[in-house]
Protein backbone atom coordinates (compact mmCIF):
# COMPACT_ATOMS: atom_id res chain seq x y z
CA UNK A 1 0.00 0.00 0.00
CA UNK A 2 2.87 2.33 0.83
CA UNK A 3 4.51 1.65 -2.55
CA UNK A 4 1.27 2.39 -4.36
CA UNK A 5 1.01 5.75 -2.59
CA UNK A 6 4.60 6.63 -3.44
CA UNK A 7 4.10 5.54 -7.05
CA UNK A 8 0.99 7.71 -7.39
CA UNK A 9 2.78 10.68 -5.83
CA UNK A 10 5.71 10.25 -8.21
CA UNK A 11 3.36 10.00 -11.19
CA UNK A 12 1.58 13.19 -10.13
CA UNK A 13 4.84 15.07 -9.71
CA UNK A 14 6.02 13.86 -13.12
CA UNK A 15 2.71 14.91 -14.72
CA UNK A 16 2.92 18.35 -13.18
CA UNK A 17 6.45 18.84 -14.40
CA UNK A 18 5.32 18.00 -17.92
CA UNK A 19 2.16 20.14 -17.73
CA UNK A 20 3.73 23.55 -18.22
CA UNK A 21 6.11 24.10 -21.10
CA UNK A 22 9.27 26.11 -20.96
CA UNK A 23 12.02 26.74 -18.50
CA UNK A 24 11.19 28.15 -15.11
CA UNK A 25 11.97 31.85 -15.01
CA UNK A 26 13.29 33.58 -11.92
CA UNK A 27 10.64 36.23 -12.41
CA UNK A 28 7.63 34.03 -11.61
CA UNK A 29 5.04 36.58 -12.66
CA UNK A 30 6.31 36.41 -16.24
CA UNK A 31 4.99 32.89 -16.96
CA UNK A 32 3.09 33.30 -20.21
CA UNK A 33 0.61 30.54 -19.44
CA UNK A 34 1.75 28.17 -22.17
CA UNK A 35 0.38 24.67 -21.67
CA UNK A 36 1.42 21.50 -23.47
CA UNK A 37 -1.97 20.58 -24.91
CA UNK A 38 -1.09 17.11 -26.14
CA UNK A 39 0.21 16.01 -22.73
CA UNK A 40 -2.78 17.59 -21.03
CA UNK A 41 -5.10 15.71 -23.40
CA UNK A 42 -3.43 12.41 -22.52
CA UNK A 43 -3.39 13.13 -18.79
CA UNK A 44 -7.07 14.11 -18.66
CA UNK A 45 -8.10 11.48 -21.23
CA UNK A 46 -10.05 14.03 -23.29
CA UNK A 47 -12.44 13.18 -26.09
CA UNK A 48 -11.75 14.74 -29.50
CA UNK A 49 -14.49 17.32 -28.93
CA UNK A 50 -13.09 18.20 -25.51
CA UNK A 51 -9.58 18.38 -26.96
CA UNK A 52 -10.61 21.11 -29.41
CA UNK A 53 -12.36 23.13 -26.71
CA UNK A 54 -9.51 22.72 -24.24
CA UNK A 55 -6.96 23.76 -26.90
CA UNK A 56 -8.96 26.95 -27.54
CA UNK A 57 -9.20 27.64 -23.81
CA UNK A 58 -5.45 27.12 -23.40
CA UNK A 59 -4.70 29.49 -26.28
CA UNK A 60 -7.02 32.10 -24.77
CA UNK A 61 -5.39 31.64 -21.36
CA UNK A 62 -1.94 32.16 -22.86
CA UNK A 63 -3.12 35.41 -24.49
CA UNK A 64 -4.61 36.64 -21.21
CA UNK A 65 -1.45 35.77 -19.26
CA UNK A 66 0.70 37.58 -21.83
CA UNK A 67 -1.51 40.66 -21.50
CA UNK A 68 -1.42 40.46 -17.72
CA UNK A 69 2.35 40.18 -17.64
CA UNK A 70 2.86 43.07 -20.04
CA UNK A 71 0.58 45.31 -17.98
CA UNK A 72 2.36 47.99 -16.00
CA UNK A 73 -0.37 48.30 -13.35
CA UNK A 74 -2.35 45.72 -11.39
CA UNK A 75 -0.31 42.88 -12.85
CA UNK A 76 -1.12 40.42 -10.06
CA UNK A 77 -4.85 41.12 -10.23
CA UNK A 78 -4.86 40.52 -13.99
CA UNK A 79 -2.98 37.24 -13.56
CA UNK A 80 -5.54 36.21 -10.93
CA UNK A 81 -8.42 37.04 -13.27
CA UNK A 82 -6.78 35.12 -16.13
CA UNK A 83 -6.35 32.02 -13.95
CA UNK A 84 -9.88 32.09 -12.55
CA UNK A 85 -11.30 32.75 -16.02
CA UNK A 86 -9.41 29.71 -17.29
CA UNK A 87 -10.76 27.56 -14.48
CA UNK A 88 -14.32 28.72 -15.17
CA UNK A 89 -14.06 27.81 -18.86
CA UNK A 90 -12.48 24.45 -18.05
CA UNK A 91 -15.23 23.64 -15.57
CA UNK A 92 -17.79 24.08 -18.36
CA UNK A 93 -15.83 21.77 -20.68
CA UNK A 94 -14.52 18.97 -18.46
CA UNK A 95 -16.36 16.37 -16.42
CA UNK A 96 -16.03 16.39 -12.64
CA UNK A 97 -13.04 14.02 -12.40
CA UNK A 98 -11.16 15.70 -15.27
CA UNK A 99 -11.78 19.12 -13.74
CA UNK A 100 -10.55 17.97 -10.34
CA UNK A 101 -7.33 16.68 -11.92
CA UNK A 102 -6.95 19.90 -13.94
CA UNK A 103 -7.37 22.11 -10.86
CA UNK A 104 -4.74 20.06 -9.04
CA UNK A 105 -2.32 20.42 -11.96
CA UNK A 106 -2.97 24.14 -12.28
CA UNK A 107 -2.44 24.70 -8.55
CA UNK A 108 0.85 22.83 -8.58
CA UNK A 109 2.01 24.58 -11.73
CA UNK A 110 1.22 28.00 -10.28
CA UNK A 111 3.02 27.07 -7.08
CA UNK A 112 6.05 25.87 -9.08
CA UNK A 113 6.06 29.11 -11.05
CA UNK A 114 5.93 31.11 -7.82
CA UNK A 115 2.53 32.63 -8.48
CA UNK A 116 0.40 33.18 -5.38
CA UNK A 117 -3.16 34.15 -6.24
CA UNK A 118 -3.90 35.19 -2.66
CA UNK A 119 -1.40 38.05 -2.96
CA UNK A 120 -3.44 39.66 -5.73
CA UNK A 121 -6.44 40.40 -3.51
Amino acid sequence: MKRLGLTLAAALVFSVSMFAEGVQDNNAQKWNGSINKSKLTKYLNLSSNQHEKVADICDYFEQEMTRANSSKTENKEKVRKAVYGNLKLMKQTLDEKQYSNYVRLMAMTLRNKGIDLNEAK
